[in-house]
């Protein structure tokens, strides 16, 4: 089951289908339905307790599968070094940043980026971490920006939207509003850029612009 919000569960009688036990079960035809503390929604994954932790590791995940299916170009030593930089901010970031702007994020899910990111840049470049290879030079020898500015460029490129919308448009979208406001409010202090500069979509998009090294 791919899409929770749209099912509807029929049955000729009351007995068949959505039939509440004392402990909230729902049970389809004599059979209990079981309750899943984590769950797939539109290619993210959601957590009963709202965390992140899941999402994080699947996006990990895809971004890894894109990784491979690539790999016969990017482990190529005749493939620039630049070129496979490109490869990796069009197919293979995006895939790990899915969704991410709504991600209200701890410091452990930043390294768990970062992380996974530098794997793939020195696996493509031929160097692992014994050969001392700084994470900057990588980065500017594949002009690949680091992951966690491009994290928080998503963030409030999103914020920007739901600032610039009209007032009558209320709903909201994603994780809890509380949690993922004390996270924008973190990335503008962290980049020193007023909330109200995003009135000025020009102004906002400048701002928030990550450039790759």
């Amino acid at each position: 089951m791919l899409f929770a919000d749209d099912l509807v569960l029929v049955d000729e009688s009351r007995a068949g289908v959505n039939m509440r036990h004392e402990d909230g079960d729902v049970s389809l035809e004599g059979q209990v339905v079981a309750k899943k503390d984590t769950f797939r929604y539109l290619g993210s994954m959601l957590q009963k307790d709202g965390d992140i932790d899941e999402d994080v590791r699947h996006r990990i995940s895809a971004g890894w599968l894109k990784w491979r299916h690539a790999s016969g170009v990017l482990c190529d030593k005749k493939v620039p070094q630049r070129l496979k930089g490109k490869f990796y901010r069009t197919a293979i970031r995006p895939a790990i940043l899915y969704g991410a702007e709504c991600w209200p994020t701890k410091r452990r899910h930043v390294q768990q980026l970062s992380v996974a990111e530098m794997r793939m840049l020195r696996w493509f470049c031929g160097h692992t971490r014994r050969d001392r290879v700084r994470n900057e030079e990588i980065r500017d020898r594949v002009g690949v920006a680091p992951i966690e500015e491009k994290l928080i460029q998503h963030r409030l490129r999103w914020f920007g939207h739901v600032q610039q919308r009209p007032p009558e448009a209320s709903r909201g979208r994603g994780r809890p509003r509380l949690t993922w406001d004390e996270t924008v409010k973190r990335d503008l202090k962290e980049w020193n850029i007023a909330k109200e500069l995003a009135m000025d979509r020009s102004a906002w998009r400048l701002a928030i612009n990550v450039l790759e090294p």
